[in-house]
Parts: structure tokens; sequence; C-alpha cells
């Protein structure tokens, strides 16, 4: 079905360990730099990780001008993406054309643990944190919140798209994913043993687990009709896919099958030849990067360029499927494909074109695939405007 509007990219923001801003961000992964440093004792957690975390100094807390109560890591990270998006677009957020959507997986799960008190855990409920953070901004609608396991930044563009697409009370919604760590976080994936005692290696094969991180990131999603003209090098969503393959609570499946649907699905009347690289998930787990593998495979894209930002940032959660769309699409305008950092000896289930140094590309697409616990599976599908 030919879609009614054209869904595109208004404006975006990033904030991390890494700086402040989109533009910042990419320049700064395009050299090579990482954030990604052991941690020990840290938040009274016996055992060393590696993880990208923010400096207490890095973080603008908030204070909400009503009430004058400080806002959570979480609240302020995300209302300072926000901020500096809405600024780039000159968009007021108090509209009500504006719909909030927050993607994350933990958001304030920190405060159960700091309070002692029960009727002020409602802290820690992500509804309570996403009211608060439209709130700011005075915006009049519900916000929706996607805390959909590590896919929830895609599943919330995807949400943006269908409500630009379908519904005509929205003009634009900003997508605000973000993501703070803490003992109670750190403490859960080392349980399950998926942590990596060093950088983490996408893809590669002496890989052995994954790194957390920090980050917000926003971006502002609008709509044009076939008759409006966008600027050159505007990035459009062209399609999205969530698929589920209800293999396993945490492990992902053999066959990449709910994977290999989604890309089936925002691929089928795309020219493939057009996709200038595949941003994938690439946890740098053996289950995630082999599954990948072999869906992308199964797919026919094999010989398309793959990279994983992980080795930058980390795993970043509720975040990542926004922050890495963002550097994607720079990436994109810039006819750029960024390196996987940490990957050395590429190996995996099979094989990959995974970009081992950054290079040019003559694509104007990229395909945006993520996964995550309880078999869930996502792929966006972008394109540069070029003379539409």
């Amino acid at each position: 079905m030919r879609n009614k509007y054209h869904i595109y990219q208004k404006s975006h923001y990033i904030i991390s360990p890494l700086g402040k801003g989109s533009v910042c961000n990419y320049n700064t992964i395009s050299m090579g730099e990482s954030h990604l440093q052991s941690y020990s004792g840290y938040w009274g957690i016996p055992e060393p990780f590696f993880a990208s975390i923010f400096d207490e100094n890095d973080i603008d807390l908030h204070r909400s001008s009503s009430q004058g109560q400080a806002y959570s890591r979480f609240e302020s990270i995300a209302i300072t993406a926000a901020e500096s998006a809405f600024q780039r677009a000159e968009i007021n957020p108090d509209s009500k054309d504006v719909l909030f959507i927050i993607s994350t997986t933990k958001g304030n799960v920190e405060q159960l643990e700091k309070s002692k008190n029960p009727d002020s855990q409602s802290d820690a409920y992500l509804w309570h944190s996403a009211q608060r953070i439209a709130g700011h901004f005075r915006n009049p609608n519900t916000p929706i919140v996607v805390s959909n396991a590590c896919i929830s930044g895609c599943s919330a563009q995807l949400t943006a798209f269908n409500m630009l697409q379908y519904n005509d009370l929205y003009k634009h919604v900003i997508v605000i994913g973000a993501e703070v760590l803490s003992k109670f976080i750190i403490s859960g994936f080392q349980s399950f043993k998926a942590l990596s005692p060093e950088r983490c290696k996408p893809f590669d094969a002496n890989r052995c687990g994954l790194n957390l991180g920090e980050a917000a990131a926003a971006i502002i999603y609008s709509k044009s009709t076939e008759t409006e003209s966008l600027p050159d090098d505007t990035i459009i969503m062209e399609a999205g896919a969530v698929c589920n393959d209800a293999n396993h609570i945490s492990g992902p499946s053999r066959t990449g099958e709910g994977l290999l649907r989604a890309i089936h699905k925002v691929t089928e009347d795309f020219d493939t030849n057009r996709i200038a690289f595949i941003n994938a998930h690439g946890t740098a787990t053996l289950y995630n990067d082999d599954m990948e593998s072999v869906a992308i495979n199964r797919a026919g894209l094999q010989d398309i360029p793959v990279n994983s930002l992980k080795g930058y940032y980390g795993h970043t959660l509720g975040a990542a499927g926004v922050m890495e769309v963002i550097l994607s699409s720079i990436a994109l305008q810039n006819h750029n494909v960024l390196r996987s950092l940490g990957t050395e000896n590429p190996g995996t289930a099979m094989p990959l074109n995974v970009c081992m140094q950054n290079s040019n590309t003559n694509g104007d697409a990229f395909l945006k695939l993520i996964s995550g616990f309880g078999g869930s599976n996502a792929a966006l599908l972008f394109t540069l405007n070029q003379h539409r």
C-alpha cells in the first residue's frame, strides 16, 4: 500500500558521554573514539564491568518550573535532548498537534532503591516519567510510552510513523529514547553472564558479551504530501516492521526467523541495490550476532556493508534504536559508512560484509535492524531525499 505521506526527520539531538549534539557525536565516533571503560567497585558492584557512563557534570539536572521539584537523571537527559531538537526544528512543543513518544526499558528504576516510602515509588513508573517529560514542555497530549525490550527505540519510531501516516490529529511526533544505568541494571545483565570483561567486539570471532551505556536521543518526525517538496538530503522513513519469533525470553532464534520476516516486510517493494549499509544491532553476544548473520544471509543481503555502533557507546537499551538511527542518517547524508569499532576478526554463523574501516558509499538508503528479549525483532528502512 502506497504511503499517504512522506514521514521525514525534521530535527534530532543526541546527548551521550561522548558529547552533546548529533553532529558532535557523529564526528567523534568518525574518529574512532569510544567512552567505554572499565569500572571497578562502582555502585558497590563487586565484579568489574565495561560501560559508558555520564560524568555527573555532563548532566544538567532540570527542575519543574511549576513545582520546583528536581527531575531525575533519566528525565533530565530526555528533556535536554528534546529541548534542543525542538529548538532546531523551530516547533512549539506545547502545540496540540505535537505528540510525545518516550522509549526506554528501565526509566527511573533506580528510584525504587532510593525511595523507602512506597507512596513515592510512583516516580519509578514509566508513565509517570513520560508525563513529567511532556509536562515540562506543557504539551497537552497524553504521551505514549514504548518499552519493548531492546527494540523499544525502533518500535517507538514505527509508532511515530503510524501516528503521522494514519492520524490527522498530529503534524509532528517527537521520539525520545533515554536510558541511565544503575546497580540494578548492571547486576541483572551480570546474572545473565551477558557482559564482556573487556570492550565489546561486535561480529568478531572472539566476542564474549556486551557492554552497557547511557544516552538520550530525540528525533522529531514530520509529514509532507506528495505535492510538497522536501530539501535534498532529508531523511525519510519508508517503512518499518516488528515481528516476534516467540523463541525464548532471552535467547534469539537460531534461524533468525522473526528478524527475517521484519526485513522482508520493509524491503518487499524496494530495490535493495540502493541500500548503502545495514546498521545492525550487533551487541557482541555470541547468539545475537550469529542470529543476525543468519537472517541477513537468508534475506540475500549478505554482500551489503554491515556495521554496529555498540563499540562506541555500548548497548544503550531504550535509547539505542533512536541514537543509532540518527548517527546512521548523518552517515548516509555524508555518503559514508561508519566502521564497526571493536571488530578485528569477523566470525559469525554466516559470513557478513562487516565494515572494518570508514568508507564511502553511493547508496541512498540504509536498513536499521534491532532485536531484543522476548523474541522481539524490528527493521526500519530510511532513504535520502534526492530531487523527489
